[in-house]
């Protein structure tokens, strides 16, 4: 018979935000994956669960993965957790949810506190709809291809960020999105949480003279509709018009709506498209 993976949503700061179902979890499994046994072990303490743990971090995913597996299809259950909050997002653990799924390996949810979700519900911004953006690379070309791409969106923005990078990532968020709202919320459930509503701009002033401490996470102000169009052209709206077109609508309609999308004047749209 088949095992199972619980997926274990753990606390991001504060132990007492663990819930009763996980702890249950945590107790009744065979073995427990933690991301670093070193933290895993301090909530397990507080709780008196004593399990057999293996380390699953990004330099072992690949080795580890597959003994996971073997036990899990020899019928062991194994609790798959990260140092804080919910694995398998934007962690190794997401390897091992896609090895589960190859090999029919049943997979259950144990949700749990999260960053993400936490900062966008105090930021004070948009929290409709929200694009979480994770950890920037420290490669440039990456990093500054990523905060381009980001720019365009005109959903809230979330990152999570270290704290000897924070300053750079300002300037870097700066240069790239504009001044625009930040808030800043820095190790939130724990006894020094702190979160700084202001603008990009002032958070640089901010930080100037204080060293920053504790995990950060960033929630920025989407771009405006009018940053998202200035870098279309009126050949981008023809496109638009053109697909809508292709799609069974009308070509003043779909000018008309392409115009909404870009900006461009329906009329220029129109002429264009009747060009091509």
């Amino acid at each position: 018979m088949t095992g199972k993976l619980y997926v274990v949503g753990t606390p991001i700061g504060n132990l007492g935000d663990i819930t009763y179902r996980a702890v249950e979890t945590l107790k009744n499994v065979d073995f427990i994956c933690a991301e670093d046994t070193r933290v895993t072990i301090k909530l397990l303490n507080k709780f008196e669960i004593k399990k057999r743990l293996v380390s699953y971090h990004e330099h072992s995913v690949k080795q580890v993965s597959e003994e996971i597996i073997e036990h899990m299809l020899s019928g062991e259950t194994c609790a798959v957790v990260s140092d804080a909050g919910m694995p398998c997002i934007s962690d190794p653990g997401e390897d091992l949810i896609r090895r589960c799924i190859e090999n029919d390996i049943p997979i259950e949810v144990v949700p749990g506190p999260t960053a993400v979700a936490s900062a966008a519900a105090i930021s004070g911004l948009s929290s409709a709809r929200f694009a979480f953006e994770g950890f920037l690379s420290v490669t440039k070309k990456q990093r500054y291809a990523h905060l381009e791409e980001a720019a365009k969106d005109t959903h809230t923005l979330i990152f999570y960020e270290a704290p000897h990078k924070l300053t750079a990532t300002l300037s870097d968020m700066l240069e790239y999105f504009g001044d625009r709202k930040i808030s800043i919320c820095r190790e939130l459930t724990k006894i020094h949480e702190e979160v700084i509503r202001t603008t990009i701009s002032g958070a640089i002033e901010y930080y100037s003279d204080k060293n920053p401490k504790g995990e950060y996470v960033l929630v920025v102000e989407g771009a405006s509709r009018e940053q998202k169009n200035e870098d279309l052209t009126i050949e981008d709206a023809v496109i638009q018009a053109r697909k809508l077109v292709s799609q069974g609508m009308k070509p003043s309609e779909a000018c008309k709506e392409a115009s909404k999308l870009t900006g461009f004047k329906k009329g220029d749209i129109y002429s264009e498209l009747n060009k091509s």
